[in-house]
């Protein structure tokens, strides 16, 4: 087992070094003036010159490539061209935001993803059955972008019972203090006992939370409606009944229970892609999470910032796969 996981371990890095070489070498090969963007509009030829120095970019690229990795191991990602800000600094204030929508989206996913696999393989082919894998499929294919404009038109426009976008409402922002503990908002506003911002931002994270969770939700009917496929027709599933157990007990019981380790990587994994996948869900929701964070720094071409986002999405998909790959290894019925 510990030789599994450091096999992995060493294969996440070079992934994670992978990802840093070319992310570095597409951001001096696109053209561009980070220089100029550093010291702004109306610079002189002289501050741009300057500006050069401050940024190492004189240096030839080895030397640039070789210093951002010794600042990356000191967890430094670099300065925003446009905020002057450090970028580790600007992700700590956009992570959580997008943390908490990624999390309770999943966590939704999961309550309703396994209940409509378990009822997909309970009524194998009958009409319960083709409704749940229809579903699945159309929630796995959809376009997130056209969901999420669709719940916008319906449930905004249409109905006018959910908020647009946002995670706050103008008057809640001005008329109450918003909690900053944990950077999880309606976690903060419930430990301070403020239950007005709590339902005002759990009614924002409503609609982009459904845009997100549709995606896993499916994957998780298919998976689960699969594996228990699988494990229902085991002798120790068939001599359960015989036993004259309750169907409902050995279906959640015992086969279920033994369906969950698939179940568990698809679901480790999906938070990954999730997360790489937020961006166009939260620039369509206006949410103030990483996904809003590196669109906007992909309009103004602030390419430290591009890259700490990048960074940070691929490292914890490394993490993410790690986990993945020990739950599999701990499964015994999987051989490493």
């Amino acid at each position: 087992m510990k030789t599994f996981i450091a096999k992995r371990l060493l294969l996440g890095i070079l992934v994670l070094f992978g990802v840093i070489l070319i992310t570095f070498t597409l951001t001096r090969v696109i053209p561009s003036n980070p220089a100029a963007q550093w010291v702004g509009p109306r610079a002189t030829a002289e501050q741009i010159k300057a500006a050069r120095i401050e940024l190492g970019l004189d240096k030839p690229l080895y030397i640039q490539f070789g210093r951002y990795l010794q600042n990356l191991l000191k967890g430094n990602l670099g300065y925003s061209l446009k905020s002057h800000q450090p970028v580790i600094n600007e992700l700590k204030t956009y992570i959580p935001a997008t943390m908490e929508l990624v999390l309770l989206s999943t966590i939704g996913a999961i309550f309703i993803g396994l209940p409509l696999g378990v009822m997909s393989a309970k009524r194998k082919d009958e009409w319960v059955d083709h409704i749940c894998r229809f579903f699945s499929v159309g929630a796995v294919s959809l376009p997130t972008f056209w969901i999420g404009i669709f719940l916008q038109l319906v449930f905004y426009r249409w109905l006018g019972i959910l908020p647009m976008g946002d995670q706050l409402s103008m008057n809640i922002k001005l008329m109450y203090n918003i909690p900053k503990i944990t950077g999880f908002l309606t976690l903060d506003s419930l430990i301070t006992g403020n239950f007005i911002v709590f339902k005002d931002a759990l009614t924002h994270l409503v609609l982009p939370g459904i845009t997100i969770a549709l995606y896993p939700i499916g994957l998780v009917a298919r998976m689960t409606r699969s594996a228990l496929l699988e494990i229902l027709n085991e002798d120790y599933i068939r001599s359960a009944r015989s036993y004259g157990l309750p169907e409902r007990m050995v279906l959640w019981s015992y086969a279920l229970k033994n369906s969950l380790g698939p179940t568990v990587t698809v679901v480790t994994l999906s938070i990954g892609y999730t997360l790489v996948n937020t961006f166009l869900v939260e620039s369509i929701f206006s949410w103030p999470g990483i996904g809003n964070y590196v669109a906007t720094a992909v309009i103004s071409l602030d390419y430290p910032a591009i890259m700490g986002v990048t960074i940070f999405s691929a490292c914890a998909y490394v993490i993410l796969n790690l986990i993945a790959d020990i739950i599999i290894a701990m499964d015994p019925r999987v051989r490493i």
